[in-house]
Order: structure tokens, then sequence, then C-alpha cells
């Protein structure tokens, strides 16, 4: 039986599937685009819905000729983004515009620069583990903002 696995990257403005075989040849691709939104200067939101669509809908188009049951491994890889849900796991707004639908603050999102600078004016012991600052892509100061601007 030929055994069949499934990669999918989830990358800045698209996601993008293939189909391989168990030696690594590629048999199929696909590719679906994401929407950026940015409402603001050096602000970068997407929907997690529109993302999670995206990612059904490149595997169902990879898989369309295949038997299902000879799919042995799906595996998936992203870019650093943060996905706001509610207690109930539902999106909820990260964005100036109020839309539940923007709830991902994407990596190159630049709106926590005061929170980084203080996090590394801080100089708490941490620091090492990321190269002695914190880089505004990561989480931390995204994080941060968030509890800072919607509590």
């Amino acid at each position: 039986m030929e055994a069949y696995y499934i990669g999918v990257d989830v990358g800045t403005s698209s996601v993008r599937a293939g189909l391989f075989t168990s030696l690594g040849r590629i048999v199929t691709t696909a590719v679906k685009g994401i929407k950026i939104w940015e409402p603001e200067p050096e602000y970068y939101e997407q929907s997690s819905e529109d993302i999670w669509n995206a990612c059904c809908r490149t595997v169902q188009e990879i898989i369309k000729n295949v038997d299902v049951n000879k799919v042995q491994g799906l595996g998936f890889d992203a870019t650093c983004s943060l996905v706001a849900l509610d207690v109930q796991c539902q999106p909820i707004t990260v964005s100036p515009s109020g839309d539940n639908c923007r709830n991902v603050i994407m990596w190159m999102d630049h709106r926590a620069k005061d929170q980084a600078a203080r996090i590394n004016t801080a100089g708490h012991p941490v620091l090492k583990y990321v190269g002695g600052n914190i880089s505004l892509e990561m989480e931390t100061p995204k994080l941060l903002w968030l509890k800072e601007v919607y509590p």
C-alpha cells in the first residue's frame, strides 16, 4: 500500500498544503490566500476562522483524488501569531475596528512597541533566553499590550 503524508504550512499571507509519498515525492499541492487587515500603521490582523478555512480547503483539495485511508500522517507549521478567543473559544477582537473576526495579531504587528521596551528595560534574567532583548515579533509584548488595552 502506497502511504501518503500531508504537510500544511500556515504562512503570513497564505496556507500551503502538500501531499507527499513516503519517499518525499510531491504528489500535489494547493494554496489559499489569507486576508490581512492593517487598520492602523504597524497593526496587522487576521481571522483565525479565515486561516482555519484555508487549512481545510487546501487539505480537501490535495486529497480529493486519493484514498484517505492511505494518508498516514499530517504535519503543521505556522508563523508566530497570537490568536485571541473568549471563554467559549470564540473569536474575540484584537482590533480597533471592534470586529471579532479580527482576532489574530500577526507576527509582524508592532503595536506593542512600548510594552517591548518596558520588558527589555526591566532586565529580567529570562531575557538571556531570547538573546538579551525581547523582539516585537514575540508574544510576550503583545500579551502585555492586550492586558493593558483590553483588560
